[in-house]
């Protein structure tokens, strides 16, 4: 991985076997960065997205593997009461099964570059953003 800092934007560059939500997050703590959004494309080999299941509270996990465009790759990045940098990432992948033409996407937990994928990172500027434990859902949303 590499990555440059334009105005108040960052720019990441993954290579091949990088995890990018791990690369995100570590820019994050080396660059203190305590709230972002960002998004981005790429090349992948391999992704774990999730769809949550509200009845259960829980979610269904799909492992991806093979050649995986990266067509959209949108998130956040908040800060937690203890400090702890997390994130809330979504995505869209598209590949062939079979011969045929597929998308899948969902809560992104893991995604690893084949070739590269480019992410433009961008910092909240005055503030920052935490979450709030939602109590019917179990999920977490933001809290200004």
């Amino acid at each position: 991985m590499d990555y440059r800092k334009f105005d108040n934007t960052y720019y990441l560059r993954m290579d091949k076997d990088d995890e990018i939500i791990g690369g995100i997050l570590e820019v994050c703590r080396r660059e203190n960065i305590q709230s972002a959004i960002f998004s981005g494309i790429g090349g992948c080999k391999s992704a774990e997205i999730q769809t949550f299941l509200p009845e259960s509270r829980t979610f269904e996990t799909r492992e991806l593997s093979g050649m995986l465009e990266l067509v959209s790759l949108n998130g956040s990045v908040t800060i937690e009461s203890d400090e702890s940098l997390s994130h809330h990432t979504h995505g869209a992948f598209a590949y062939l099964e079979n011969g045929k033409h597929q998308m899948a996407g969902g809560h992104i937990k893991s995604v690893t570059v084949l070739y590269t994928a480019e992410i433009e990172l961008r910092p909240v500027t005055g503030g920052k953003i935490g979450r709030k434990r939602d109590p019917e859902t179990g999920t977490s949303f933001w809290e200004f």
